[in-house]
């Protein structure tokens, strides 16, 4: 029997009925697993990320041709990336948290933020940012959501003080929750 074996795959098109099911199908009839998946609106793109999973000694070649028939025939660009074996253990080292900013629009937001982040080691699972006018003035409101694995051993004073130094260089407020890992 084959070993097991990872592929992330991701896709983005023109939103339209069908995509999921096209997708899904596609990793299916490959004989694949769908292990993990986010989906979004960009505009008025459609754009997933997919972790799949299968055996087979030419399961690469299969999802290879079956995600180049979905790029022809549905219009879809496919990326396909093979990964190595998810490590065990790895998320106990972490706790877990969120992260969520509201400010004036403007150029920085998420580099700021997100750099911070990086220089304490913490691992960024889900990004979610928008930009909405004011209601009565106009103004454009650049909302970020983040969900975060943070190392353990990590100072979340430390990290909270950095945040807090960026966020009043960008003039943006800043949320914190930091939980232990489940």
């Amino acid at each position: 029997m084959s070993q097991r074996k990872w592929f992330a795959m991701a896709a983005i098109g023109r939103d339209r009925p069908g995509i999921v099911a096209d997708l899904s199908e596609c990793v299916y009839a490959c004989g694949c697993n769908l292990e993990d998946a986010s989906m979004t609106m960009l505009g008025s793109e459609f754009a997933t990320l997919m972790l799949v999973s299968g055996t087979g000694e030419d399961l690469r070649d299969r999802l290879y041709e079956a995600t180049k028939r979905l790029e022809w025939e549905r219009h879809l660009t496919v990326f396909l990336r093979p990964l190595q074996p998810p490590s065990a253990g790895a998320a106990e080292l972490f706790d877990t948290g969120t992260l969520s900013a509201v400010g004036v629009d403007k150029a920085g937001i998420v580099a700021g933020v997100s750099r911070i982040l990086a220089d304490h080691g913490v691992l960024i699972v889900d990004l979610r940012g928008e930009i909405r006018p004011v209601a009565q003035s106009g103004t454009p409101l650049y909302t970020l959501a983040i969900r975060m694995r943070v190392p353990a051993a990590a100072s979340k004073a430390r990290i909270a003080a950095d945040l807090e130094s960026v966020a009043a260089r960008l003039g943006i407020e800043i949320s914190l929750d930091f939980s232990r890992a489940a």
